[in-house]
């Protein structure tokens, strides 16, 4: 079907292009079309010797009528009349050009069928261009045009747009080629992004994730993330504005991350893994870019981490620990993303345990000193425990749910040490917390989960940002639909 309401010229149309050897097959019977059948157009893609001394050849030298027609593979054959298409064939198949053509024997001495070529319109990169410039692709977000000599990195650079490194310019083909990465509307507004409150659709979330350096296929999870950090209990605008190392930490769970190549495996928080570092990122500058949150001004940490660059993640879900998405109240094999307010990465080293209820306690001492050993119910934390320190669980049978109260119970802390002053040091919490036993954490505020290499007996914990009444983030989970 053709993609335009423009009338086609009547008669015979011919998309062809002059390296398919199908479309070379094929020159030889356009002189007898063009005379028995009357009226013929001959579009060459490549080459405008194709058909050439036919009085209806046309050299397609920008596409326009390729793409215009929807031309997929050639060579195409269309009937048009009264300037609509009413049938058409692709490639070369005997009967149906006969009947198209309305000249029988047409062809008679070529085999019978065989099949054609890729359309050029179809090349990569050359499709989201055509749609730019002939097809019905639209923009609602502002156009800026730069100089010719301007270079179009430094560019974003000097308005602000990047995060201190260098970022891919959102080209409107770029965009439009992010966008296919979704069925949503681009002009769907999917909230409110602090700390300005400004409309986010989802163009404006495919123009940061080109810049982010992300893929299509990337985009539904991006907009889940996005989606998540609107969460009112997630509280982005005080992620931003708090003084406190944190960031949103992103962490993605079922078969989506192993569909786009996301990285649970060696070096799972570090470097290397495009999906899992351009997805973090995406969310950051659509946090900076649309929202305005940018460090200096509205973002107020006093040192900040790495992880504001960019911090996610996917967890490795091949044993019998439950995944976080389902500990979560998602169904198993439901694909979601988990945002946790999260700081830097704080490594456990602990070689030697054998036990479960030894490596319980060694994480529980390392877990204690989180923010400060003194300071209790005011952070939450994420455990990354690495495949040979969860295999230490799981031969002694122990779930995750057994490792975490293992850990309530451990990280229950004696008032006495927790004292301003106690030990000699000023930090701590009031006198009448003496006699007692203070969580460390707040109730729900630990969350497992399992990722990393085969090979070290290494795991990590991550202090989260919270505290009583309003004040800091509570952990979401958002499910990726499209």
């Amino acid at each position: 079907m053709q993609a335009t309401d423009r009338p086609l010229p009547d008669g015979l149309i011919v998309i062809a292009k002059q390296e398919c050897p199908t479309c070379v097959l094929v020159e030889p019977l356009l002189a007898q079309i063009a005379r028995e059948a009357g009226t013929l157009t001959v579009y060459s893609q490549d080459d405008p010797r194709y058909g050439a001394g036919l009085p209806g050849s046309v050299h397609d030298t920008s596409l326009e009528h390729s793409y215009r027609m929807s031309v997929e593979i050639v060579p195409t054959l269309i009937r048009v009349e009264g300037g609509r298409e009413v049938e058409r064939t692709y490639g070369w198949h005997r009967a149906d050009w006969q009947r198209i053509s309305g000249i029988a024997g047409l062809g008679a001495g070529l085999p019978e069928v065989r099949p054609g070529c890729g359309s050029m319109t179809l090349d990569p990169g050359v499709a989201e261009t055509l749609a730019v410039r002939f097809g019905k692709a639209r923009f609602q977000s502002r156009t800026i045009e730069i100089g010719s000599a301007e270079d179009p990195a430094e560019a974003c650079f000097e308005r602000g747009w990047t995060d201190g490194l260098p970022v891919t310019p959102p080209t409107r083909e770029r965009v439009l080629r992010m966008l296919s990465g979704t069925p949503r509307a681009p002009d769907e507004i999917i909230g409110m992004i602090p700390p300005d409150l400004a409309p986010c659709t989802v163009e404006k979330v495919a123009i940061n994730a080109v810049m982010a350096g992300c893929k299509p296929e990337y985009m539904p999870v991006v907009l889940a993330a996005v989606e998540a950090a609107l969460i009112d209990e997630f509280g982005m605008h005080g992620i931003l504005c708090t003084t406190m190392f944190c960031g949103p930490v992103i962490i993605a769970n079922g078969p989506v991350t192993r569909a786009i190549g996301m990285n649970s495996g060696t070096n799972a928080l570090g470097q290397g893994n495009r999906a899992n570092a351009s997805i973090g990122r995406a969310l950051q500058l659509v946090i900076r870019n649309v929202g305005g949150g940018r460090p200096g001004e509205i973002d107020r940490s006093a040192l900040g981490t790495p992880g504001k660059y960019t911090f996610c993640f996917a967890e490795a879900e091949d044993s019998d620990w439950a995944p976080l998405s389902v500990e979560r109240g998602f169904a198993p094999g439901v694909s979601t993303v988990t945002l946790f307010a999260g700081e830097g990465v704080q490594g456990i080293v602990d070689q030697k345990s054998r036990t479960p209820e030894s490596l319980a306690r060694s994480f529980a001492a390392c877990m204690r000193v989180i923010d400060h050993p003194k300071l209790a119910m005011a952070g939450d934390a994420l455990l990354i425990v690495s495949p040979e320190h969860a295999r230490v669980f799981l031969e002694a049978g122990w779930s995750k749910a057994r490792l975490l109260a293992e850990l309530v119970e451990l990280l229950q802390l004696p008032g006495d040490e927790l004292v301003t002053g106690a030990g000699g040091i000023t930090e701590g919490l009031p006198a009448s917390v003496a006699g007692t036993r203070v969580p460390k954490f707040r109730p729900g505020g630990i969350l497992i989960v399992r990722a990393g290499g085969t090979a070290g007996l290494f795991s990590a914990v991550v202090a989260g940002w919270a505290a009583s009444g309003a004040v800091g983030s509570t952990p979401v989970t958002q499910e990726i639909t499209a």
